[in-house]
């Protein structure tokens, strides 16, 4: 039995905004394209055959888009920003291939996970890879402080994976704890995508610091909505098995909202599904009712709402334009992904 999601679909200016940011930087994100297709090249045939699989697999490009995007509204004019995007693309696809692993994803962006085709050790390798070739990238640039804001992306997404890990199948884990895995998994590289855009057109710190805050705040509310999402959408829109943080039994919002909320035999219950991973056929759709009933979907993405006007806020640091704008409409097309 499904349970019919409360998050209102988006309308269709959500993927338009997506159109128009890549509109607006299409040649560097063509340029950007050309280079991650370069640089994930190797004699080692299984790797750029695995790699390209992942890079191939329908992603949305966002984060290296913010790259570029921030670059522009930076009034940077120069090449530096494609080369960090593709930088910024090659951490998040080998923080996938390895979370995938970790996870056990069978899918990944609606087809079957590199894991899945290849095998776990070879998608290990290729992610490790493709962090070694981001570094390559970013001592290719030059810059001390773009190495330190990139590298420092990189130990705290790690550090968020290996919380996700400690705080999984633990029902006492508090909503702190569920926010500082989302700071790590999420909202680090975001925030190091769009800062890295304002430190190659040398801007002010302050500038740095506001796209900073847009990146970082925007990946919390695109990492809450994923949350949401797990317990709502259908596999198609989803783009991974549903209910795969209920199988694995990880510890969102939703389920600590629920939990909370619920009644002494309804915690039982997910202590049991979660903690004991005693889980029946028809417990999924036990935990999406338990959520509806609560409404923590409803606030899952109301709090997404409100990281979401955090990172509109932070915008208002730079002059109105077509960059600004088209930023400001990816906001909303993160929040409203449940299409």
């Amino acid at each position: 039995m499904s349970v019919a999601s409360p998050i209102n679909r988006a309308a269709s200016g959500g993927e338009d905004a997506l159109a128009a940011l890549t509109a607006l930087v299409r040649a560097d994100l063509e340029s950007c394209n050309r280079l991650i297709v370069d640089k994930m090249q190797s004699p080692v045939a299984l790797i750029p055959q695995l790699a390209a699989h992942i890079v191939a697999a329908g992603g949305k490009r966002l984060r290296p888009l913010l790259t570029l995007a921030a670059a522009r509204l930076c009034g940077y004019r120069g090449n530096r920003h494609v080369l960090l995007a593709a930088c910024v693309e090659f951490i998040h696809t080998a923080t996938l291939l390895h979370d995938d692993v970790v996870d056990e994803s069978a899918l990944r962006r609606g087809q079957a996970s590199a894991n899945a085709l290849f095998g776990n050790k070879p998608s290990v390798l290729v992610g490790d890879f493709l962090f070694a070739r981001a570094f390559e990238l970013m001592v290719e640039d030059g810059s001390l402080k773009v190495l330190g804001i990139l590298s420092a992306a990189s130990s705290t997404i790690a550090e968020g994976e290996v919380l996700q890990l400690v705080t999984q199948n633990d029902t006492t884990t508090t909503e702190a704890q569920y926010l500082q895995v989302i700071e790590g998994k999420t909202a680090a590289l975001f925030a190091a995508a769009t800062r890295i855009g304002a430190v190659v057109a040398d801007r002010p710190l302050a500038e740095e610091e506001a796209l900073d805050t847009y990146g970082r705040t925007l990946g919390t509310a695109f990492q809450l909505v994923d949350d949401a999402l797990d317990y709502s959408a259908a596999q198609e829109q989803l783009g991974k098995t549903v209910g795969d943080d209920f199988r694995e039994g990880k510890i969102t919002l939703p389920v600590l909202l629920a939990f909370e909320r619920g009644t002494e035999a309804e915690r039982g219950f997910w202590r049991r599904v979660l903690e004991e991973r005693d889980q029946g056929p028809d417990d999924l759709a036990a935990a999406q009712r338990l959520i509806a009933r609560y409404g923590a979907l409803h606030e899952t993405v109301e709090r997404a709402r409100h990281y979401g006007d955090q990172a509109l806020a932070a915008l208002q640091a730079f002059p109105d334009g077509p960059e600004r704008r088209a930023l400001a409409d990816i906001v909303e097309f993160c929040i409203a992904r449940a299409r």
